[in-house]
């Protein structure tokens, strides 16, 4: 046997049979039904994905149209800071210009004509009460007092011999050795002797007097600020002419200062109200003043009250004649509101400021400024402590307008000056 033909035989392979061929003209063969489903699936499902995309894109639109008007609306409305006024200083400080004089001046005039013999003071001389400025030698005085005195001697001799007359008369008219009459004549006689001496005795007194004024004393102590006169000059008591001046003297241990306050502040200032004083001449130094009267009348040209204040000068360093600034705190009536300057609006219709309401509208209020202190001013009326007044205001704002509050920019209230 072949050992080819030995070998066992392999067994063919088995293919799967196709299906058969359908007929001719035959109907087509309807899908498994798990075909049908998928296929519907994907019919179902390709919709609802363009839906839901649809939704989402009509959602960003929408939210990105919100985030849009949002963000306009907060550009279109301004952010503001606001604060409050705040009472001012209840005393309120003004200064007025015044002019230092002497508590006491005078000029010093000769009262006896004559010419000046010596003078012992000069200009810038402290002297005091009583004491001898000048000498003037007036020979007619002189000669005068010494006839004066001569007639009053002769009248004392006159009088002496009518008195022992009118005594021995008395005696002889008691053993009737004289008549009655000549006793009245002689008692007649005594008295017009008598009158004759008082006559004559006032004569001398006044000569006496005259030559007194020979030597010219100061009337009061206080300072010479001017001498007029020197040894040689012809001096006038003024009974023939014009007197001429000898010397001018001055009190300064207290300096009287002038001021002229305006009306508004008249009925504020009255006798005993405290001042201070400081002049150019003196910087840095102040003199405490008091008001010691007023003219107790307003000027009608000026509509100013004179108003008088005594400084204490002991040691002289006030000068008579000096500019003066004056400085007066007087008490208000009515404490006004302060707010920073920045605050407030000059527009056509004069000073206003801006106010947020409660519900955020600014509404333009127009106010009465008083004092102005720089960085703030007062305000007389139009503002109330517990308004909202808009900080730093733009020129462009405008009433009825919506803002926006910054309370972390809100600067908070004024501050009031001399606090």
């Amino acid at each position: 046997m072949d050992p080819a033909e030995a070998q066992p035989e392999t067994a063919p392979t088995m293919l799967p049979e196709a299906p058969p061929a359908a007929p001719a003209g035959s109907p087509p063969e309807a899908p498994p039904p798990h075909a049908r489903g998928a296929r519907l699936l994907w019919f179902l499902a390709i919709p609802a994905v363009l839906v839901a995309g649809g939704l989402f894109t009509v959602q960003a639109r929408d939210r990105s149209g919100r985030q849009l008007a949002t963000a306009t609306q907060s550009l279109a409305v301004e952010t503001v800071s606001v604060l409050h006024a705040v009472p001012g200083a209840p005393v309120s400080e003004i200064t007025l210009p015044g002019m230092t004089q002497a508590y006491s001046e005078s000029p010093i005039y000769a009262r006896v004509s004559g010419y000046v013999r010596a003078w012992h003071v000069d200009i810038g001389a402290h002297v005091r009460e009583g004491q001898l400025l000048a000498e003037i030698d007036a020979p007619e005085v002189d000669q005068e007092l010494n006839q004066a005195r001569a007639v009053l001697a002769q009248a004392g001799a006159n009088q002496q011999l009518a008195q022992i007359t009118a005594v021995r008369y008395q005696s002889l008219i008691k053993t009737n050795s004289v008549s009655q009459q000549e006793v009245d004549q002689n008692n007649q006689n005594l008295a017009a002797q008598q009158a004759n001496v008082q006559a004559a005795t006032a004569a001398v007194s006044r000569l006496e007097q005259m030559q007194g004024f020979e030597k010219v004393y100061a009337p009061f102590a206080g300072v010479i600020t001017e001498r007029k006169t020197d040894v040689g000059d012809l001096i006038n008591a003024g009974n023939s002419g014009t007197g001429r001046e000898l010397f001018h003297i001055s009190q300064i241990n207290t300096i009287r200062v002038f001021v002229n306050v305006p009306e508004e502040y008249s009925k504020q200032v009255s006798g005993g109200a405290q001042a201070a004083m400081d002049l150019t001449a003196l910087p840095g130094k102040s003199f405490a003043a008091r008001v010691i009267r007023t003219s107790n009348a307003i000027d009608p040209v000026s509509r100013t009250l004179s108003v008088e204040l005594d400084v204490p000068n002991p040691v002289g360093e006030l000068l008579p004649g000096a500019y003066a600034n004056v400085h007066f705190k007087l008490p208000l009536r009515v404490v006004p509101l302060v707010i920073p300057a920045s605050s407030i609006l000059f527009q056509a219709a004069g000073p206003q400021v801006g106010i947020v309401s409660p519900g955020n509208l600014v509404q333009l209020r127009s106010v009465s400024l008083g004092h102005d202190f720089g960085d703030t001013v007062e305000i007389l009326g139009g503002v109330a402590p517990d308004d909202a007044i808009i900080a730093n205001p733009a020129d462009s704002l405008t009433g009825g307008a919506h803002v926006a509050v910054d309370p972390a920019a809100t600067p908070g209230n004024a501050t009031v000056p001399g606090k």
